[in-house]
């Protein structure tokens, strides 16, 4: 084999690897389909036997695989789909169709529904298309499916994951951390849909709970995702930190091995909110954080401090039953099979916290043994009150005796509401509304070492490769344009916003560790661009590039970074 030859299959290789390792990270975002698995009332389900649709204009049905029309529905029509025998019926009125074709709904002019499902309170509507898919190994039952474009997806989550009285800041922050939730790689359970409408994924509600400011932040913040040594971040967020997050190991195990604490993300590290706040080391440190209420960010959150209480016997029966049900999930040691075997409560024991504070090992004595229990949403489940978890594990416990009564209490001093892992909601609507901070800020605030950037694309002679167009929306107009130019490309062409060039790519020859930035300002605008990289032909077929566009903020420095 020619040493020609070996080169064109290395390069292929390489390229092939860098394209599909990440199937949605290297596409164009002109249009970035989502496709969203819409749950019943209560999200108890989301697989139908039957459902009945409707339009607020007029629907055409089709065969998916086939594009054939199926039919013409008038607006405000019942469209009843049922699934028999593999093959779906469709009512409208006194005519019936059948096919055994997954089935397209859409409706260019209006939104589509669904008979009787709201959300928020109102009827729930959805923009672009359903499908109706068979769910595979199973007899007649399928699955509803809203696809559209990520835009318009990221518009029906922003406000019904963040308060719009949050402020436009905090809500373009939201609106980055869920762009990068939805284009992350993750293994799907199903494979029929990317995500679900519910707090499994995040909450999506639809058109019909869309609103102007949250919108707003959508838009202006288009293309932009958050980005850590060229990989989308895993954009955690909470409702509350307490003041402190904390770092991602910490928080949660390893899904694949249940791991605990699980390995550390660099971008998701504890940090105080306030620099003056010293490191919470000792017990006593944590305990002074929590039972008082010192300046933070998310100081306005109702679940900033709180309280819980319990008399020692009625905590005994809470954790004889918790620590059974949280005993399933592999950290509690040793497990305890039955309520009786708990005995009478002894102590409440902090074994190890995280950086924040935050319990991750406690251990809870009791007259008929000793149990440890691990991982912040476990400990959360095993303190219970009225059937409600701890806000959050960063608590610290106190027996106290009541005098009167004679009865032991035991009382809970907390913060925060959540895995504090990530962006504190609360605290980002602080800092963009009282503190007139831009949304890059508070996200480099709590993602640390991260980069606004677009999706990183690749160029190269493969014809789907040749040219890719993207939008996005710049606060500022300055960028940069980063390439890894391992191949050593002489020249990237682009078209920004209509107008062609050729950049020389002579500033130093990139490696493995040093990508060439170039600032490319002067072609950029405030606003809307929209941006296309050529691969140039006259290169030959044995290169590639890497790269991506830089959000530049000019005011950084009065913001500290």
């Amino acid at each position: 084999m020619g040493i020609k030859k070996i080169k064109n299959i290395i390069l292929g290789l390489v390229i092939f690897a860098l394209a599909f390792a990440s199937p949605k990270m290297y596409a164009t975002n002109i249009f970035q389909p989502v496709r969203v698995g819409i749950g019943n009332q209560n999200w108890s389900t989301f697989n139908y036997q039957k459902i009945t649709l409707f339009g607020t204009s007029d629907v055409q049905i089709y065969e998916k695989n086939t594009s054939k029309l199926i039919t013409s529905v008038p607006a405000d029509t019942n469209i009843v789909i049922s699934l028999k025998d593999e093959a779906f019926t469709i009512e409208v009125g006194e005519e019936t169709f059948t096919t055994p074709e997954t089935l397209t709904l859409e409706c260019p002019n209006g939104f589509l529904g669904v008979d009787g499902l709201k959300r928020k309170g109102r009827q729930a509507l959805y923009r672009t298309s359903f499908e109706i898919v068979k769910k595979p190994n199973t007899t007649n039952l399928f699955y509803l499916v809203n696809v559209l474009d990520l835009q318009d997806y990221l518009k029906g989550v922003v406000p019904n994951e963040m308060p719009v009285s949050f402020g436009i800041e905090a809500l373009k922050a939201q609106a980055v951390a869920a762009r990068n939730y939805v284009l992350s790689p993750r293994t799907r359970l199903v494979k029929e849909y990317d995500v679900v409408d519910s707090v499994a994924s995040q909450v999506y509600f639809g058109a019909n709970t869309e609103d102007n400011l949250s919108n707003r932040a959508v838009e202006e913040t288009e293309g932009i995702i958050a980005l850590y040594n060229w990989n989308l971040i895993l954009a955690q967020y909470s409702s509350t930190a307490g003041g402190y997050t904390e770092s991602f190991s910490n928080a949660f195990s390893d899904p694949a091995n249940k791991k605990f604490p699980s390995n550390s993300k660099p971008y998701l590290v504890a940090k105080a909110d306030m620099l003056t706040q010293p490191p919470l080391v000792t017990e006593e440190q944590v305990r002074d954080f929590y039972m008082n209420k010192p300046d933070s960010y998310d100081v306005r959150s109702p679940y900033y401090r709180w309280q819980k209480e319990w008399t020692k016997e009625e905590l005994q029966t809470v954790l004889s039953k918790t620590l059974v049900s949280q005993s399933k999930t592999g950290f509690v040691f040793p497990k305890l099979m039955k309520a009786e075997d708990f005995g009478e409560l002894v102590s409440i024991k902090p074994i190890s916290r995280g950086e924040s504070g935050k319990l991750i090992d406690v251990e809870i004595k009791t007259t008929k043994g000793t149990f440890d229990v691990q991982k912040e949403l476990v400990i959360r489940r095993v303190f219970q009150k009225n059937n409600i978890s701890l806000p959050s594990a960063n608590v610290v416990f106190d027996f106290l005796n009541d005098e009167e009564t004679g009865e032991t209490k035991v009382i809970a001093y907390g913060g925060g509401f959540g895995h504090g892992v990530g962006m504190s909601q609360y605290g980002a609507g602080f800092m963009g509304k009282e503190l007139k901070m831009p949304y890059d800020k508070i996200l480099k605030h709590y993602y640390t070492g991260i980069s606004l950037t677009t999706i990183p694309v690749i160029v190269s002679s493969y014809q789907t490769q040749q040219k890719v167009t993207q939008k996005v929306y710049l606060e500022h107009k300055t960028a940069n344009l980063i390439i890894d130019n391992k191949f050593n490309l002489s020249k990237i062409n682009l078209i920004v916003n209509g107008r062609e060039t050729s950049i020389p790519l002579t500033q130093g020859i990139s490696n493995f560790r040093a990508p060439i930035k170039i600032d490319i300002s002067y072609l950029v605008k405030k606003g809307e661009n929209v941006i296309t990289f050529c691969y140039p032909l006259d290169e030959g077929s044995m290169k590639a590039a890497r790269l991506y566009i830089e959000t530049v903020n000019p005011n950084a420095d009065k913001f500290g970074f």
